[in-house]
């Protein structure tokens, strides 16, 4: 089983779907450091000139090892800091919220959650009523809450204009437009308020949630949501560009910060995607149990055979015959991907 995952500092997006391309019929070759990064050396400076990017990084697990962690261009053009995996902070958008589905489960395990249960049993404010259908957890986790995805203060110009979760939650209430547990219909509101969920029945505010309990565990040292940026993480953290031959723009402040304002570095990632490809082991920490990671990772009814489909917080995608999972995640400076391919490499790729 493998991973890999990248990000982009600058606003220009291209896929390395290459690396699942159709070979001939023959015996398996070794997945191997050197064939990843011949790969991707030869890949990424092309594609990185082409569409003006500033930085990128990119790790490649496999069988519960790193095989590929490597950094491209700068991250900060005009001192020509060069890229560390394990050190280099980037920004990861959306795919912070697969953290806070892990979250979730966590607390789902310890009987503190309900997937089924009405959102509302949760809150110190109440969602009104609409279609006569309660909002799930599962409905938010697979995104069919049926709230209409509004951007209006998702993300503020500082740090000084953040309002404390509920403050937001109660303030950006979007509008009910689709029966609960039916219609897919993305929504960073929705996960903040999952996170909020999470600090009701855990006690913890998200940020030291996170840290306590998915962190530290994955000796994902180089990893916050805090926003600003911890005085300790602020010389590793990579600037932003939306074109690599312009100036760095300042730090995004993300309001619904659960959704989306994880800053991590490729290795610390790395350690993430190990952890779920191992039904969620890492090291000697068990940061989830095998039951419900599997169940995190399984497809979820309600989704045509023949179309990809949600997991629990993963979302499908088919590459030559293979079912992966994982999120994608943008801000306005940063793009980045994570992938899980959770089935043996075959033979071939061939049918």
């Amino acid at each position: 089983m493998f991973a890999r995952f990248f990000w982009l500092s600058c606003a220009l997006l291209f896929s390395c779907s290459a690396i699942f391309a159709q070979a001939p019929k023959s015996p398996a070759h070794e997945l191997t450091t050197e064939d990843v990064g011949a790969f991707f050396d030869g890949f990424m400076p092309v594609q990185m000139g082409q569409a003006n990017i500033a930085g990128a990084v990119i790790a490649v697990v496999k069988d519960g090892g790193l095989v590929f962690a490597k950094g491209y261009g700068y991250a900060d053009t005009t001192k020509k800091a060069q890229i560390s995996p394990a050190m280099t902070l980037f920004r990861l958008g959306s795919v912070s919220k697969l953290f806070t589905w892990t979250a979730v489960m966590q607390q789902v395990e310890q009987g503190k959650l309900d997937l089924d249960r009405d959102v509302n049993d949760y809150l110190d404010f109440k969602i009104p009523p609409a279609f006569d259908k309660p909002i799930t957890l599962c409905d938010i986790m697979t995104h069919r809450a049926g709230f209409e995805e509004t951007v209006k203060d998702l993300f503020v110009a500082s740090p000084e204009d953040l309002h404390p979760l509920s403050h937001y939650l109660q303030a950006h209430m979007p509008a009910r437009i689709f029966p609960a547990g039916t219609t897919p219909a993305y929504s960073n509101y929705a996960v903040a308020l999952a996170a909020y969920i999470i600090e009701r029945v855990s006690g913890q505010k998200f940020d030291d949630y996170a840290e306590e309990h998915i962190f530290k565990p994955l000796d994902m040292n180089h990893a916050t949501f805090r926003q600003p940026l911890p005085d300790a993480f602020k010389a590793s953290m990579s600037q932003g560009y939306l074109l690599g031959s312009g100036d760095p723009k300042p730090f995004e402040v993300v309001q619904a910060a659960p959704a989306g304002s994880l800053s991590a570095s490729a290795v610390d990632m790395a350690h993430f995607m190990m952890m779920h490809l191992q039904n969620g082991r890492y090291g000697n920490a068990q940061v989830l149990q095998p039951k419900t990671a599997i169940q995190m990772h399984a497809r979820q009814e309600g989704w045509p055979s023949a179309v990809n489909a949600m997991c629990l917080g993963f979302y499908e995608q088919s590459q030559n015959g293979y079912r992966i999972i994982g999120h994608e995640g943008n801000t306005i400076l940063f793009h980045s991907h994570l992938y899980l391919n959770l089935e043996p490499i075959r033979d071939s790729l061939s049918p």
